[in-house]
């Protein structure tokens, strides 16, 4: 019989086939020690329960745990893809993941904390907030692997995508659709902000649109897309052609508030976002976004883990290409008129 709490344990097996908790384990592993009709009964049994062995009780009981610790943000939308991608690629290599959140009330150094008592081999970090000093700190006492941070600490592996690059596609696009009135919203104090923020400055540049760059100061979430369409709608905020965010979330947040507010979207005013969650690929949404391409960042994160793992290579720096997907959020500018 099942426990309480849904999940299916050796011992109910055991008691199910009528075996010894230690037989019904040699038999589930498959060595010698049981017959062979003993142990047919017993994954027949384990079969029909709906027995699934405890990875992470039998990495723990190894002498390498082969447990890859992961931080990352419950807040963000494009941290839950990463770890998506990052199950499936460690899986694939026999390794399992122990999770540690930040939230509001949990700092990162807490979360870090927590992966090291739980013997992880090395720790994967989705766009870490820690400085460079706290990130030295670290490296001296595990592995570590970075996604998604521009941060350059000798002994730190970093996995990112090109900024700069993926940026620069999204200010092209529009500009080519015949936008010079593109304003940025920002991302705050979140990881890449300045990157990304640098990045926009040096394209408007590039098409010498540098006179016309505005910077509306932002955080990386819903609401504070709601909250700059909802001055832009009020006429607190002047309204641009084209907007560029940080991420999804507060290109979503300013998409959907803008529609509601009778704004056309594109044709009043186009949005790009940055991350390609599931999410813009709504078909209620269809935004504009760039991609980071999560499952190749969280492949290459694992295997380098792995590799710092089970050698002694050196830490490395990989860049991956970024990718404009265009979808229904963007189109060319109407003739400027008030929008609010």
């Amino acid at each position: 019989m099942a426990r309480k709490n849904g999940r299916t344990t050796i011992v109910d097996v055991a008691r199910a086939a009528g075996t010894s908790v230690a037989s019904a384990s040699v038999a589930l592993r498959g060595e010698r020690g049981v017959s062979e009709k003993t142990r047919a009964h017993v994954l027949a049994v384990a079969d029909r329960l709906g027995y699934r062995p405890d990875q992470r009780a039998r990495l723990l009981r190894e002498q390498k745990s082969r447990l890859l610790g992961v931080t990352f943000s419950v807040g963000q939308t494009f941290h839950a893809e990463v770890i998506e991608h990052l199950y499936r690629a460690a899986d694939a290599r026999g390794y399992g993941l122990v999770l540690s959140a930040t939230t509001s009330s949990r700092s990162e150094p807490e979360a870090i904390d927590d992966l090291l008592r739980d013997r992880c081999e090395t720790l994967v970090l989705v766009s870490p907030e820690l400085g460079e000093e706290q990130l030295a700190d670290l490296a001296t006492r595990a592995s570590v692997v970075t996604i998604g941070s521009d941060l350059r600490v000798d002994g730190v592996d970093s996995l990112r995508s090109h900024e700069h690059q993926g940026v620069a596609d999204a200010v092209a696009h529009l500009v080519e659709l015949g936008h010079t009135d593109i304003a940025y919203v920002d991302g705050g104090a979140m990881t890449m902000s300045s990157t990304r923020r640098a990045a926009y400055l040096d394209a408007m540049a590039e098409h010498g649109l540098d006179q016309r760059a505005r910077v509306i100061p932002g955080r990386p979430t819903e609401e504070s897309g709601v909250e700059v369409a909802t001055r832009m709608l009020a006429g607190r905020e002047q309204v641009p052609t084209a907007v560029l965010a940080h991420n999804d979330m507060i290109a979503i947040g300013l998409l959907l508030t803008l529609r509601g507010g009778g704004v056309a979207v594109p044709g009043d005013v186009s949005v790009v976002g940055y991350d390609d969650t599931k999410m813009a690929a709504l078909a209620s949404i269809q935004l504009t976004s760039v991609s980071q391409d999560a499952a190749s960042l969280a492949a290459a994160a694992v295997e380098r883990a792995i590799l710092r793992t089970e050698g002694t290579v050196e830490p490395a720096e990989v860049v991956t290409p970024a990718q404009l997907v265009v979808r229904e959020t963007t189109g060319p500018p109407r003739p400027p008129h008030d929008v609010s």
